[in-house]
């Protein structure tokens, strides 16, 4: 479970295929030099955090497109999947990002109505 960290982006390809990417973000306690948790200023405990990319398709991602939003609480599962390649200066680079087969929404996005829910419910993982 995560929250997601941007809106999203849609487009089509050449080929008519949907594609929409996201970013999630997942949080983990943060540790001292010793490996111990800490607090933060406010008294809770310090969390580091980590955006990954998430790339959904077709029927997915027009759902995704249509209904997430930034900040809502998502469940993804999918498959990572590595590429590389060079930058205009010639260094080699790398990424990672999450082919998704299903997304569940897991909380409400702040500008959709109950019917909004129903469709989602509805909708939520298909691909």
């Amino acid at each position: 479970m995560s929250r997601t960290g941007s809106e999203r982006q849609t487009r089509e390809t050449k080929g008519g295929t949907s594609v929409t990417g996201i970013t999630v973000v997942t949080d983990r306690p943060a540790r001292d030099k010793d490996g111990n948790t800490y607090k933060d200023e406010n008294g809770f405990t310090a969390k580091d955090s980590e955006f990954h990319r998430v790339t959904c398709f077709n029927g997915l991602a027009k759902t995704v497109g249509q209904y997430c939003s930034k900040g809502q609480l998502v469940s993804v599962q999918g498959r990572l999947h590595y590429t590389q390649w060079e930058d205009q200066d010639g260094v080699k680079r790398y990424g990672c990002e999450v082919l998704a087969d299903k997304i569940d929404f897991l909380s409400r996005a702040s500008n959709r109505s109950d019917d909004d829910d129903i469709l989602i419910a509805a909708l939520s993982g298909c691909t």
